[in-house]
């Protein structure tokens, strides 16, 4: 199968596992540490979204505003332009440092060449942080042509950084919707279950209309349906652990509302694809709900 240029580029650097096999287990220790407040912090539960994709637009900006105003300052020598390029450079090197906590919680549970390619996007974006450190250091003490040019390195090694970062997301599908690539479900009842066949807290898969949905009675003895597969790395939910009304991933612990679909706790941000259901001559029957997101890109 062809590659692409940064996979190819990926595969020709072997000290990628190396330095994931010795760093990954302790970036997972770290955000476990942290308990489950702070991975969802992290994961961005709390936002919707992910976190780090929205958190590298600060380090961008700012510096991507360094490179304008030192540009005007080269032309005009104004006070106010040169004082703007430092203050630009030293948030977007703030910014980089939330990015890059993000950014590794992000990796922990990656594997492969998702993986190896993450290895590669820390190191560029390191390198870029780094000389960004070293362009305020350079300015703070005079030797200003020297951190413009420190500068100028470290922002194009930050590019080629989101280069590879954009990779991860448009070629592995990192941290996008997995329920999207779903089936839509049915849009009439269809009967799926013997009702009698789901007993109180049971966790059932059923495939209707090439979509797998998992059917489960809640503690008041509701009958709820949601996606089977999890939403954040196509985990098989049923082979998860139920807790009361919740479900718990196998792969990484996310866990949903069993009725609503709704986040509980990370790494997964969007909400699991609902079902309506309604009991009828015996039968469970499902529909899919319109606020899916199947229903919204069709």
């Amino acid at each position: 199968m062809a590659e692409t240029l940064m996979q190819r580029l990926v595969e020709a650097l072997p000290f990628l596992d190396r330095i994931a096999d010795e760093v990954q287990p302790k970036v997972q220790e770290a955000v476990e540490a942290g308990g489950t407040p702070a991975r969802n912090v992290l994961d961005g539960v709390w936002f919707e979204a992910p976190l780090h994709p929205a958190l590298t637009d600060l380090p961008v900006g700012a510096w991507t505003a360094t490179l304008v105003f030192d540009g005007l300052d080269i032309a005009t020598g104004k006070e106010q332009v040169r004082h703007a390029a430092d203050a630009s450079l030293a948030l977007g090197t703030a910014g980089a440092l939330g990015a890059a906590a993000t950014g590794l919680s992000d990796w922990r549970y990656l594997s492969g060449g998702s993986r190896r390619a993450g290895v590669l996007h820390g190191l560029l974006n390191t390198i870029g942080l780094v000389l960004s450190v070293v362009s305020l250091v350079l300015r703070a003490t005079g030797r200003r042509n020297a951190g413009r040019l420190a500068f100028l390195a470290g922002y194009s090694v930050s590019g080629m950084a989101a280069h590879v970062g954009g990779e991860l997301s448009y070629h592995y599908g990192l941290r996008v919707d997995r329920n999207v690539f779903e089936e839509t479900g049915p849009d009439e009842f269809t009967p799926v279950l013997n009702e009698d066949e789901l007993a109180q807290g049971d966790m059932r898969r059923v495939e209707v209309e090439g979509v797998g949905v998992l059917l489960s009675r809640s503690q008041g003895g509701e009958v709820c349906a949601i996606a089977a597969t999890c939403n954040h790395f196509s985990g098989p939910l049923e082979e998860g652990e139920r807790e009361g009304d919740t479900v718990v991933c196998p792969l990484h612990n996310s866990r949903f509302d069993l009725c609503s679909g709704e986040v509980i706790d990370g790494p997964a941000v969007f909400p699991q694809s609902r079902y309506e259901t309604r009991l009828r001559e015996g039968k469970i029957e499902v529909k899919a709900s319109a606020e899916n997101i199947q229903e919204q890109v069709t």
